[in-house]
């Protein structure tokens, strides 16, 4: 059985070598294994038997806007419908910490976020932080194929 729990510092070893391939093609932005600690609550884990399949993690922007990132599951589970229960968590949990607006992805594969209720934006909407923060480390930058959608919380309206 899949149960969600939140990172720890001691899955960051499982977590990085879980990502190793897609990182490598760049469908995944490499982060260090410091900057996964920095950020160690904002991860959420599917695990079975207590061993890591898959992650992501719900980065918040600011009041008004949150980003769900790094979306992984361990190919042999896939189609499982895990990557939609982690989806649907951090967006409770953007409801829960106040988020008033907009989940944020950037994905190569829209379509599953379309079925989860997040809609296609133009990425020039996308805040400019956004873009320098992370972004520019990736290894298709500037030329981009990713596909910015959001998810209207409309807490704050």
């Amino acid at each position: 059985m899949i149960e969600l729990v939140k990172a720890k510092l001691d899955d960051i070893p499982a977590m990085q070598a879980l990502v190793v391939s897609e990182v490598k093609d760049g469908i995944i932005l490499n982060r260090s294994e410091d900057e996964v600690a920095t950020n160690i609550r904002s991860y959420v884990l599917a695990k079975e038997n207590g061993v890591l399949v898959g992650y992501t993690a719900l980065h918040v922007h600011s009041k008004r806007l949150a980003e769900i990132r790094s979306l992984i599951v361990d190919e042999k589970y896939r189609g499982q419908k895990i990557g939609q229960k982690m989806v649907e968590f951090t967006l409770q949990e953007a409801k829960v910490l106040g988020v008033e607006e907009d989940v944020l992805v950037l994905t190569y594969l829209p379509m599953f976020f379309d079925k989860l209720g997040f809609k296609e934006i133009n990425k020039e909407v996308i805040p400019e932080h956004k873009i320098w923060a992370d972004c520019i480390k990736c290894i298709h930058f500037p030329i981009c194929n990713e596909v910015a959608l959001v998810y209207k919380l409309g807490l704050g309206q």
